[in-house]
């Protein structure tokens, strides 16, 4: 990542025969330009229609948080609607015609730890519980270390579409799927799906209902019905293999790291958890 160069301070110019009241407010009065660096997106900018403003860009530049920013990730009334983390990405993305709603989720996943290493430092401290003895502890990561996953772009037995679409065959139903990346807009549809069902008691769904804005056609069918008769009756050993192959056809940050319990000694590969540290450390 970049930093643009700025000055740190800069102060207006003195005069030698200016006033001496001109000189003490020239001395009183400075600017402080923020900082700025430059954010390697995982999808390079490949999957944006012509016209967009991140098409064909591998980098996308962004401003260091400041404490205006603050005042958004305590604001109550953000929070409480969930849009305290877009608002903030919106502010410190550099070009306005940028929508965060508008970026893939990997883009967007990219630019939120670049902003937090801004902020707050590459250092992040979470719970984690050992999946082999189920020892609960605190351990420190470093966001410096994520890798960023551009997709693999010759997958043998995948397609690319003309509209950024993937196409594979599915081992057991030998269904043909169609595929597509979704954005930070419909990842907030899941999010306000999510907390809707659990408002009204329903039964949580978060395989088939991420696979409802994935899937765009199944044998070349792109009917409601057809996919949502697909969805509910796919089974178990394809929806393993559509989620693995999503994973690594999908320009994404990899979260995984590997961690070492101090119980039990297991070494095991965990996903970096997203908690209310992550943007409010204490």
């Amino acid at each position: 990542m970049t930093v643009r160069n700025n000055e740190d301070r800069v102060g207006a110019p003195i005069q030698d025969n200016a006033p001496v009241e001109q000189m003490a407010q020239s001395n009183e009065t400075f600017s402080f330009a923020t900082p700025t660096e430059f954010v390697d997106l995982p999808t390079k900018g490949k999957c944006y229609p012509e016209g967009h403003p991140l098409y064909n860009q591998e980098t996308v530049e962004i401003r260091y948080m400041t404490a205006k920013d603050e005042d958004i990730l305590t604001s109550q009334s953000l929070l409480k609607k969930g849009l305290a983390i877009d608002r903030l990405l919106q502010n410190v993305i550099v070009n306005k015609s940028i929508k965060v709603g508008e970026l893939y989720t990997g883009d967007k996943n990219a630019i939120l730890i670049a902003a937090r290493i801004t902020g707050y430092g590459e250092d992040y401290s979470a719970n984690l519980t050992c999946p082999v003895c189920g020892h609960i502890e605190r351990h420190d990561f470093n966001l410096s270390d994520v890798r960023i996953n551009h997709g693999e772009d010759e997958v043998p037995g995948v397609t690319r579409t003309k509209n950024n679409t993937f196409v594979f065959e599915l081992p057991k139903s030998k269904v043909s799927v169609e595929v597509k990346m979704i954005t930070g807009l419909e990842e907030k549809k899941l999010s306000d799906l999510a907390e809707k069902r659990k408002k009204l008691k329903m039964p949580e769904a978060p395989l088939t209902d991420q696979f409802r804005s994935i899937i765009v056609s199944v044998n070349g069918h792109t009917s409601k019905d057809a996919l949502e008769s697909f969805i509910e009756n796919m089974p178990a050993l394809d929806s393993k293999y559509l989620r693995g192959m999503y994973a690594r056809i999908t320009p994404n940050v990899d979260m995984t790291q590997v961690v070492t319990c101090s119980n039990c000694s297991s070494e095991s590969e965990v996903q970096i958890p997203f908690t209310v540290d992550f943007f409010w450390p204490k």
